[in-house]
């Protein structure tokens, strides 16, 4: 389940077949000209059609191409909203025990519907790297609003980080401003046992266990991070969307501030806000893009889609989630993709809109907000 999984584009507008990709410029330098295939200007396509294929909101600026590796790229965007996230550095004395600790940190926590946070490994760290000199492990979390942050760091560290053999727990946002406190609520586990001690202006408590102490910051850093960048992969068969999106998790696994939370990086049941039948329901099937109700929905799919796998991204920011997109589409674009797509709602849920085309030109800064059209006097 996933709370922003619908497309607010009919296929039929906006999926991009054969006979309607145009290009009117070069390719740009930064997209190695390899990778893309020019198509000659169409001048006589009807003016209806020319309309039906333009963004529903207003448009960035025009990237010309359209067509990586021979795939053709959907002309939209990725809606995404924000979240408050928080990075935490787990140690331990092997890589083996500070990955187990994360692992179990991170699991049930693929979607705020069900899961209450959103969390995943951001990457393994090398001794050097770490505040203790061990090897390490860096976990994002993220919650939709300050006050849950902090809860969700105190039940998973201390259910699943102190109780793992050698391991420590160390802020790895020291220079955020904004400080949410956990080493403090953690430290009466130590039953009055517990000792402090500020190093550096950074205070930490050691809480006495069975196995000698548990070492970790008393207060961690949080920023207003983003939750929600998506892409769809639109393929000939299952194996071929399977295929493709293990390449893309594998070009953005161990990206600097991004996480992909759900199962192995990949969502297999996207999701649309609410139920055509149940009131009850937050989330239900994301049906538009259900290959096997092509016949009694209004389908997104093109003739030839047979499997469709989504790639949700969250981030500590918007550049760190565009970078991740473009490593993570380029590398999707493979035999038996019919195309890729993104989820939005036509820019009404979330302010953060990632533009395909902008993003694989290599611009990867997030668009100034939209200024609203005056009324006519």
């Amino acid at each position: 389940m996933r709370h922003q999984r619908s497309s607010a584009t009919p296929a039929a507008a906006h999926l991009l077949q054969e006979d309607d990709l145009v290009t009117h410029d070069a390719p740009p330098a930064s997209i190695p000209p390899a990778l893309l295939t020019r198509r000659d200007p169409v001048a006589a396509i009807p003016a209806r059609r020319t309309r039906d294929l333009l963004p529903r909101i207003p448009a960035p600026p025009y990237y010309p191409y359209v067509r990586l590796n021979d795939i053709p790229i959907d002309d939209t965007f990725a809606e995404a909203f924000g979240m408050r996230g928080a990075r935490v550095i787990i140690t331990a004395r092997t890589l083996h025990w500070a990955r187990t600790a994360a692992l179990e940190m991170t699991g049930f926590a693929t979607s705020v519907i069900a899961c209450k946070c959103e969390a995943g490994i951001e990457r393994e760290l090398a001794p050097a790297d770490t505040p203790d000199g061990r090897p390490g492990v860096s976990v994002l979390l993220f919650t939709m609003d300050s006050d849950s942050l902090p809860k969700r760091l105190v039940e998973r560290v201390g259910q699943t980080v102190l109780t793992c053999p050698t391991t420590a727990c160390f802020d790895g946002l020291p220079d955020a401003p904004d400080r949410i406190l956990v080493g403090k609520p953690l430290r009466v586990f130590g039953d009055g046992f517990q000792g402090s001690k500020v190093i550096a202006g950074r205070r930490y408590w050691r809480i006495p266990v069975m196995e000698g102490e548990f070492l970790i910051d008393e207060s961690f850093g949080k920023v207003k991070g983003v939750g929600g960048g998506n892409f769809l992969i639109l393929a000939d068969h299952d194996e071929a969307a399977l295929e493709a999106a293990e390449a893309a998790v594998q070009a953005m696994r161990g990206m600097p501030g991004i996480i992909l939370p759900f199962p192995g990086g990949i969502v297999r049941s996207g999701s649309k806000v609410g139920s055509r039948r149940y009131t009850n329901m937050i989330a239900t099937t994301n049906d538009a893009f259900a290959p096997t109700l092509r016949a009694i929905t209004n389908t997104a799919l093109p003739d030839g889609v047979n499997a469709v796998l989504e790639i949700v991204l969250d981030g500590v920011d918007f550049t760190s989630i565009a970078a991740a997109m473009r490593a993570g589409i380029t590398a999707a674009c493979r035999p038996g993709v019919r195309t890729i797509t993104a989820g939005n709602y036509g820019g009404k849920l979330g302010p953060h809109h990632f533009h395909l085309h902008r993003i694989l030109s290599g611009d990867l800064t997030p668009l100034p907000p939209a200024t609203p059209t005056p009324s006519p006097a």
